[in-house]
């Protein structure tokens, strides 16, 4: 399973590094290499969307290190949302994101 999620931003110079910093931490916490991927962004009425997409590999140490624990959802998909939503507020970021696909 690789997550696949719609982060949107006003100002995306600002948050794409503190997105990139945060990923490269959860990285390092889940001790993968080469667990996310961030898509080239586009503009549409002032807002900027770019996709983020984790290998699964980063996703099943996410899922069974009881990381996601008291994140809210019914279901997996939900639940990781929300983790990467707060792990990302975590670092001063504040886009707002938005599962797509879960292939």
């Amino acid at each position: 399973m690789q997550p696949l999620f719609q982060l949107s931003t006003r100002n995306y110079e600002k948050e794409i590094v503190l997105v990139q910093k945060a990923m490269d931490s959860l990285e390092k916490t889940c001790n993968v290499q080469n667990g996310y991927e961030l898509g080239k962004p586009f503009t549409k009425a002032g807002w900027s969307f770019f996709n983020v997409k984790l290998s699964a590999e980063m996703f099943s140490v996410i899922e069974k290190s009881g990381m996601m624990d008291g994140a809210l959802g019914f279901r997996i998909g939900e639940q990781i949302k929300n983790f990467l939503g707060h792990y990302l507020e975590s670092f001063g970021s504040q886009v707002r994101i938005k599962k797509i696909d879960y292939g």
